[in-house]
């Protein structure tokens, strides 16, 4: 499956976040928002790409529904 521009982007600052967090883990409190902000952008590209395969599931079940009444 292909990555969209938002979940690569999305990506793209959970990394640069993790990559902050630990740079600043001496203050825990800035630590701890860079980390949830990692956590967080990684876990919408997770669930956007979750619902594109049940999308894709759902296309291909009533994909197969039709071919299967024709015949």
């Amino acid at each position: 499956m292909r990555a969209q521009t938002p979940q690569i982007i999305a990506g793209l600052i959970a990394a640069v976040c993790f990559a902050l967090a630990f740079i600043a883990a001496g203050a825990v409190l800035v630590s701890g928002l860079f980390m949830v902000g990692g956590l967080l952008a990684v876990g919408w590209v997770a669930w956007t790409m979750i619902r594109r395969v049940k999308l894709w599931g759902h296309i291909k079940g009533e994909r197969q529904r039709r071919h299967d009444g024709v015949a």
